[in-house]
């Protein structure tokens, strides 16, 4: 794709990306047929191939309009069109320099902005959002729909082990997931023990920067990165062997902090070491394969269906290890059709465009009960918290499946 970027942006580090992911896209349209906006609009400008040609006209110097915006901000970012396609387009991050560019030249209304504000300063601030969390659950009969939908049934965490071992790996505790489901963490934390590797969180590590990032706080999602990266450079000097993720959301930020980062003299080489030690739990687990096996076999007989997220099969390209890992130790898992589409999910895209959210959320719990499941199982805070909206099959996390196997066994 030929370009003619704006001075604006020209000789910029976001117009240097940007000019080379424009012209790495072929116009083939590859993209549309799995963009989950697309198929339930039907219109070329809210499938990637005409959001990108909305981005090459802004970039080029084109003004944009609030309907610009609002074909951007349709965008789940679920990242499935890279997964498609044969080029080879990093259209994320195109997405990104995009959104950029048209929110600096088109003013939001009042209530989208106020919106907006409210989700990138509260859910990254765990000191602020977990009491709101607390008193939401608390009070989660009285609420109205919209509002209990988002507020998970409080669960206990669990006991935290305390056993030192010789091997160590690093724990994003994360910003929303500690108050929405403190099992997650914790149940990784029994699993990884049993199997002689403890987790240790960085008490001043917080969000990854993710939610900042995505709702266009761009300098205050990398400060979040950068405080990351701050936490945790003492445990990675001295020997941890990985960061471990249990939000793929998560996962796919941290993994990507090398890139980000990458002009920013003080932290571009611990950032890309820092990307190079994540691990999502998916990549960690199928070492102990064996292990489990010996402990787990015949122990779970439930039936569940897999969710796999878009941030773990198309943002960080990893597929077939969580169900790989389960049926190790016998667990009749199920994919269900289009496992590939998203769930409507995707960060805060549930509150920012809750009509299109909820269709997906449909269609895909429709796909997945069809497989008969007694659990739903998925590996992102933000997919379990919405699918559980829409049904009364439990849906937890896989790790959970394996802990509460484990402790059954003792």
């Amino acid at each position: 794709m030929q370009t003619n970027l704006a001075d604006f942006i020209k000789n910029t580090p976001d117009g240097d990306e940007a000019e080379a992911i424009l012209r790495a896209c072929v116009h083939c349209g590859f993209c549309t047929a799995t963009c989950p906006t697309y198929q339930l609009l039907g219109d070329e400008l809210d499938g990637p191939r005409g959001r990108i040609y909305l981005i090459k006209q802004v970039l080029e110097g084109a003004k944009p309009t609030s309907k610009t915006q609002l074909h951007l901000d349709r965008c789940l970012s679920c990242r499935n069109c890279e997964t498609t396609c044969p080029s080879g387009v990093h259209y994320g991050r195109l997405l990104e320099i995009g959104r950029k560019a048209v929110d600096a030249q088109v003013e939001r209304p009042l209530l989208q902005q106020l919106i907006r504000t409210a989700l990138k300063e509260a859910l990254p601030r765990k000191w602020l959002f977990t009491p709101a969390m607390k008193a939401g659950q608390l009070l989660r009969p009285l609420l109205p729909k919209a509002l209990r939908n988002k507020v998970p049934v409080a669960l206990p965490a669990g006991v935290i082990p305390t056993r030192q071992h010789a091997r160590k790996m690093l724990l994003l505790d994360g910003c929303v997931q500690p108050a929405m489901a403190p099992n997650i963490n914790a149940a990784t934390a029994r699993v990884l023990d049993a199997l002689g590797v403890q987790l240790v969180v960085a008490p001043k590590a917080g969000c990854c920067g993710a939610i900042r990032f995505h709702l266009n706080d761009q300098d205050g999602g990398l400060n979040d990165m950068r405080a990351n990266i701050d936490a945790w450079w003492p445990l990675v000097e001295a020997g941890a062997e990985a960061i471990v993720m249990t939000a793929s959301g998560c996962g796919s930020m941290v993994k990507d902090y090398g890139h980000l980062l990458r002009n920013d003299s003080a932290y571009a080489a611990k950032a890309e070491r820092i990307s190079a030690l994540t691990r999502d739990l998916s990549e960690i687990m199928p070492a102990f394969e064996a292990e489990l096996q010996q402990k787990l076999s015949g122990k779970i007989s439930q039936r569940v269906a897999y969710h796999p997220p878009c941030t773990l099969q198309h943002g960080q390209q990893i597929r077939g290890k969580v169900e790989g890992v389960l049926r190790a130790i016998g667990v009749d898992v199920q994919l269900c059709g289009d496992s590939h589409l998203c769930c409507g999910s995707a960060g805060t895209y549930s509150v920012t465009q809750p009509e299109l959210s909820y269709q997906l959320r449909d269609n895909k719990l429709a796909k997945l009960q069809a497989t008969k499941p007694q659990t739903i199982v998925s590996a992102n805070i933000g997919c379990l918290t919405h699918l559980q909206s829409g049904t009364d099959t439990p849906v937890r996390h896989w790790i959970e499946l394996i802990d509460s196997a484990l402790t059954a066994a003792h």
